[in-house]
């Protein structure tokens, strides 16, 4: 009878009652409290389990082949030819077991090295497929469309666009605020004084027609709808399979509607039939109709910014980044386009070449959300997960302010007087306004309301928001 741990004869032994094998007593105590469970079978066992055993205590007698010195000798000798064949069969576990380790090693670095040329070809094949011209835009009605191989901006569109920044640039910046416009006490007044019901949840843009009645708002079930403001109701509905909408803007009385699919679809006034366009190899980030009413400007993920003409159905021209662009707006004036890249960065591009006339770095993330300001000296941008909104002077290059707004912002939006600068976020909404006479910001309009984009209303009277739930709220005042 010996000990299941020791091997030895216990002197006070014990018993398993559930796996039946004997143990020193305090050995199997000890082993108990340390692991609770049964060290030979692994069930689990306590102290309770164990059954002690009466053993007469009898001396035991020396064995009689190692009473004379020969005989201890031959025990010592048999002793250290175990111990040398227990070393020797170590040593082979251990060589056996350093082999194994090393073809481990070695096929964790070949495939580590595999993976690694697996991302690069990977990178470069996005890269690659990012710069692909897509195929795959609709028909324009009467045609095809005419495939976009080059950056150039045609002739005739840098025409057009230079026509209208002469005529914009020229009253502009003398254009006096107009006399029923609301004044900084109004917009402190500012209350919610109606809200929607959940109409698309996870949308990300709202935008007002020109009458600055109608809501056009989309969400990530890839359903837009047209929300009417003062009837209180959605009185119209854009199904679409292009994914989420991303972005939201009009043309005249047709809704424009950006996708996270790369489809951008504009459609007909009404009834639901629409044009789209899938120039972008991937998600459409943010889109922008032009100051005269007849180009459309897109930016996506794919590292692009295409202009489309709207009149003729079709995208004109395509230019390609270094970055992922993630907002867009045109300056009021219609010669410049700043798109928010996905690096930090805003790079503000000429309408008419589409080449990069400045870079405003570094900002406090990916660009969330940027707007020119409609006397065309300001650029007002806010990051992702950031709480100021960084107002960049178009006149010298350089940031001229950074508002701190205390919370998130996920939208701005300035007026048509160019004196208020509205921000959404998910704490709430602010109005930031501009003394010309004092050269001072004050904010006469702090809302608790969440808004992932605002939208100035008619004569800055009222703000339209928009919840990340698809909550469209006006807020207005109190007369």
């Amino acid at each position: 009878m010996l000990c299941a741990i020791s091997g030895e004869t216990p002197q006070t032994p014990a018993i398993s009652s559930k796996s039946g094998h004997v143990f020193e007593k305090r050995l199997i105590e000890q082993y108990i409290q340390e692991h609770g469970k049964d060290p030979v079978t692994g069930e689990e066992l306590k102290l309770e389990d164990l059954i002690d055993l009466k053993t007469s205590r009898t001396v035991r007698p020396r064995p009689p082949t190692i009473t004379s010195i020969p005989s201890l000798l031959s025990v010592f000798q048999n002793e250290w030819d175990a111990l040398a064949l227990e070393t020797y069969t170590l040593r082979q576990q251990l060589a056996q077991t350093r082999q194994e380790l090393s073809t481990a090693l070695y096929q964790h670095d070949a495939a580590v090295r595999v993976i690694g040329r697996l991302i690069k070809e990977r990178d470069e094949a996005r890269d690659a497929l990012s710069k692909v011209t897509a195929s795959g835009v609709a028909a324009a009605p009467g045609g095809d469309e005419m495939q976009v191989d080059s950056n150039d901006v045609p002739e005739d569109v840098v025409e057009r666009i230079n026509a209208k920044h002469a005529e914009l640039s020229a009253g502009r910046r003398k254009r006096p605020v107009p006399a029923d416009w609301a004044v900084p006490d109004t917009i402190g007044s500012f209350a919610s004084i109606s809200s929607s019901e959940p109409l698309y949840p996870g949308g990300a843009s709202v935008s007002l027609n020109a009458s600055q009645d109608l809501a056009l708002v989309g969400g990530v079930d890839g359903v837009s709808g047209v929300y009417s403001l003062s009837e209180d109701n959605l009185s119209r509905v854009l199904p679409s399979q292009d994914g989420a909408i991303t972005d939201v803007a009009w043309w005249g009385a047709r809704p424009i509607t950006a996708s996270a699919s790369g489809v951008v679809r504009v459609w007909e006034d009404v009834g639901n039939e629409s044009i789209s366009f899938e120039r972008h190899a991937g998600k459409v980030s943010g889109i922008c109709t032009h100051p005269n009413g007849e180009f459309l400007g897109s930016v996506g993920v794919d590292k692009s910014y295409v202009l489309y003409d709207l009149a003729a159905s079709k995208a004109v021209s395509q230019v390609y980044t270094d970055s992922a662009l993630t907002s867009a707006h045109f300056h009021p004036d219609g010669h410049l386009l700043g798109a928010g890249t996905q690096s930090a960065t805003v790079e503000v591009f000429d309408a008419r070449d589409n080449k990069v006339l400045a870079k405003f770095e570094p900002l406090g993330g990916p660009v969330k959300s940027l707007k020119f300001s409609e006397n065309g000296f300001w650029l007002a941008v806010a990051c992702k997960g950031d709480n100021t909104v960084s107002l960049w002077d178009l006149r010298k290059g350089q940031l001229a302010k950074a508002i701190e707004i205390g919370s998130a912002v996920e939208s701005v939006a300035w007026d048509y007087t160019g004196q208020y600068l509205a921000t959404g976020g998910p704490q709430g909404v602010t109005v930031q306004h501009y003394s010309k006479a004092s050269k001072s910001w004050s904010v006469p309009l702090q809302s608790a309301v969440p808004a992932v984009a605002v939208a100035w209303g008619a004569r800055a009277e009222s703000l339209v928001t928009l919840s990340s739930e698809g909550i469209v709220t006006v807020l207005g005042g109190s007369n």
